[in-house]
């Protein structure tokens, strides 16, 4: 269930929104002290949080100011109709919507809604992000245990897969046969396996269509293991 804290200081206002989310099915925490809700969202972050422009001690727009200098949830402010310059000031310091009082709740529901569906397009997209990454002509899906070079699929064998991987991984560094061997199998290094890493990184390098003499992507330092150079 998808937790939304609802700060302000106005009681009845605070419980009717609360009142609101609740019955469409969130998770709601209500605070009607502003520094209490700082205190709260610094250490339990929701999924989402509403905060009212004008309170005392710490007024919402301190409040979101400080929520974005280390969160990124979505964040609707509620402020009044003459407060045009907050509302301004409230977009610029990264809040996603505003509400004017007074408001109609359900718009407030149907706002929230949006705010979260897109949040989560958003992790969906950031997530696929940081499962890619992107070597020259090659990119590497770790997810889904995939690679491409010119936007074609590579056929690799599991081992295959897992010593690019782990070259990939670690980009810059050499990497032993030994310690590529068991990486790539979990099984302990012996005379032959010298052999058999050298069989996978050539048949690695005839899929990519490297070369051997000058390889662009897996490089052999003699005697000591090998390497996928970091980009300049």
């Amino acid at each position: 269930m998808e937790k939304i804290v609802v700060v302000d200081d106005e009681r009845e206002i605070a419980d009717l929104v609360a009142l609101y989310l609740k019955n469409s099915g969130y998770n709601v925490i209500t605070f009607y002290n502003s520094i209490e809700a700082r205190d709260y969202i610094m250490k339990n972050p929701p999924d989402l949080a509403v905060l009212d422009i004008m309170m005392p001690e710490l007024d919402g727009l301190e409040l979101l100011k400080e929520i974005r200098e280390t969160h990124y949830y979505p964040i609707i402010l509620l402020t009044a109709k003459d407060q045009e310059l907050d509302i301004i000031t409230g977009l610029t310091l990264g809040s996603d919507e505003y509400i004017t009082k007074p408001f109609k709740p359900l718009e407030l529901v149907a706002r929230t809604k949006a705010l979260l569906r897109r949040s989560k397009v958003y992790e969906k997209i950031n997530d696929r992000q940081k499962s890619i990454f992107i070597y020259k002509d090659l990119v590497i899906d770790y997810n889904n245990r995939e690679c491409f070079i010119n936007e074609e699929k590579l056929q690799l064998t599991n081992t295959e897969y897992k010593i690019l991987e782990i070259l990939l991984k670690n980009c810059g560094q050499k990497i032993s046969s030994e310690d590529l061997f068991f990486q790539a199998t979990g099984e302990s290094y012996y005379d032959k396996a010298c052999n058999s890493i050298a069989t996978h990184i050539r048949n690695i390098r005839i899929k990519l269509g490297d070369s051997f003499d000058n390889p662009k992507y897996i490089k052999t330092i003699w005697g000591e293991g090998y390497i996928i150079e970091r980009e300049n």
